[in-house]
């Protein structure tokens, strides 16, 4: 019993090892969401962080269209990122759990 249960820390800690490095790892993977008509563009890492806002010199006329669209395309932004975080992290996380019944069915 005392070696499943050093055998299971040990696993652990490397599963604890390998989110960080896929955290690490997210940083570098950038996204690039668009305005359907392209005039904003959006770069933003896998971990959620803003890197770059790119806007056509067409909405800075209108103030309210400039604030709607920044709105939708960073919603989208997130909304995209947020799914390759929780797929890596996910991944890396269920592949170090212990085989206990039914926990496979929360990284689904």
């Amino acid at each position: 019993m005392f070696n499943d249960m050093m055998g299971m820390m040990g696993k652990l800690r490397d599963t604890q090892i390998k989110m960080e490095a896929t955290k690490k790892r997210l940083d570098t993977v950038l996204l690039i969401e668009k305005s359907s008509d392209a005039l904003l563009q959006v770069k933003i890492s896998a971990n959620r962080e803003l890197k770059e806002i790119s806007i056509d010199d067409r909405l800075m006329a209108d103030k309210e269209q400039l604030e709607d669209y920044l709105i939708l395309t960073l919603n989208k932004a997130i909304r995209e990122a947020t799914k390759v975080n929780e797929t890596e992290l996910g991944a890396v996380a269920k592949e170090g759990l212990p085989n206990i019944p039914g926990m496979d069915t929360l990284f689904r």
